[in-house]
């Protein structure tokens, strides 16, 4: 079989995400006939039928699927490749740290001086992100992240443990659990949760863009929500926190890429998890 191209697999992609090939047209930028001809050329070329089409409707068939997914990690992949690349080709490096705003176990200073105190540190540049920051390592778009363990999915990632705390779950006042000192998990059972964008495969729950929109659906009492314990203690008006006393404990970890080779990063790996 001839080598598949990156453009073949965006058109699919487009094609499997849209399921629709008028609208995957006009996402691409192109005419409808040309990106037809090239998703049946595909399915020649790979010998499967990846999209079954009828008069109203297109579905992916089982094999479209895997190559839905596989695609979709191939274009960040070269994606990622491209950026580290011109990243690399820069007269002066830096690095870039993802972070949640308010997700550092307040470590963030100690760990940017105990970096800047190494020999031959790089400017660090901050980017406050909830819903992408894994993504920004496995794209590219950051070097470093500050990351949840097991809340948030390190797929592609290799990490190092900075620091372990337990959990809480905050609470509108006047919820029926407020008036205890402490909770359990069977006693949030059946609770509304949210649903962050980088939860681990399998998660289900509310979704929820960022802290704000979180902490405003908890005041509704729409939600609860369970949270390093160090998250709970700077709580708006009308919510409060009470220890969930059998929750995994939550690990503040520092995740880079799995194929990394830039040596600022091991040097700020180092720096922060050996000190």
């Amino acid at each position: 079989m001839d080598d598949v191209e990156t453009r073949e697999l965006r058109y699919f992609v487009a094609v499997a995400e849209e399921l629709h090939f008028s609208r995957a047209a006009q996402r691409l930028g192109i005419a409808q006939p040309p990106l037809s001809r090239a998703i049946r050329l595909l399915e020649r070329r790979m010998g499967v039928t990846l999209l079954e089409r009828t008069s109203r409707a297109v579905h992916l068939t089982p094999p479209g699927e895997v190559l839905l997914t596989e695609a979709r990690s191939a274009l960040d992949a070269v994606e990622a490749a491209i950026r580290r690349t011109r990243k690399a080709a820069r007269t002066t490096p830096h690095l870039t740290l993802a972070l949640k705003p308010g997700g550092d176990a307040g470590l963030l200073r100690t760990i940017l001086d105990r970096y800047a105190a190494s020999p031959g540190a790089v400017p660090v540049d901050l980017a406050f992100r909830v819903g992408e920051r894994a993504a920004m390592v496995r794209d590219g778009r950051a070097d470093l992240a500050l990351l949840h363990r097991p809340q948030n999915d390190l797929t592609g990632l290799d990490s190092d443990a900075l620091h372990t705390e337990g959990q809480v779950v905050l609470l509108p006042k006047g919820h029926r659990l407020a008036e205890r000192a402490t909770v359990s998990m069977a006693d949030l059972h059946g609770e509304p949760m949210p649903r962050w964008p980088e939860a681990r495969p399998g998660v289900t729950g509310h979704p929820v863009a960022d802290s704000n929109q979180l902490l405003h659906l908890i005041q509704l009492g729409r939600l609860i929500s369970v949270v390093p314990e160090s998250v709970g203690e700077y709580l708006p008006p009308g919510l409060i926190s009470r220890p969930v006393l059998d929750a995994d404990p939550a690990t503040l970890v520092l995740a880079w890429s799995q194929t990394s080779t830039s040596r600022e990063v091991a040097a700020f790996v180092r720096a922060v998890v050996t000190a």
